[in-house]
């Protein structure tokens, strides 16, 4: 039987997210390497994350990085870029458009998830650290 473009939406949203994370590695492994240094991971693990912003090879790259991924981005206790590097180093040409699409949804729902750690972990805590020093204050009076 012929395919319709409609079959393929699978494999069109899948292709759409390898893209999105191959073109936005450098960037996520970034925000990883700052919340290493936030929660203070010590040097061989940023130097993994280093290395990882070194290649240029996605594959690769992915898994250079995963080895240095903190505790507080983990994920249903998994590591966010296993599951990431799992998924898309199989490629469009294992999977059918039904699991090319279940795919892609669940790799949206990690990447999603993963952002909203890293900007938890990363936010301005400005506001909390005025409200804990005005606390921790003797007043003047």
């Amino acid at each position: 039987p012929t395919r319709r473009s409609s079959d393929l939406l699978g494999l069109g949203a899948f292709a759409y997210y390898r893209r999105v994370v191959e073109h936005q590695k450098n960037r996520i492994i970034s925000e990883i390497r700052k919340v290493a240094v936030k929660v203070g991971l010590g040097a061989e693990v940023l130097e993994a994350l280093d290395n990882a912003l070194k290649e240029t090879r996605f594959t690769e790259s992915l898994d250079i990085a995963k080895k240095g991924i903190p505790q507080s981005l983990l994920i249903d206790g998994n590591n966010p870029l296993t599951l990431l590097h799992d998924a898309l180093s199989k490629g469009l040409h294992v999977y059918d458009d039904d699991v090319c699409l279940e795919l892609a949804q669940s790799i949206r729902v990690v990447l999603a998830e993963l952002a909203d750690r890293m900007t938890q972990l990363l936010r301005d805590d400005a506001e909390l650290t005025q409200a804990v020093t005005r606390l921790l204050a003797k007043p003047t009076k």
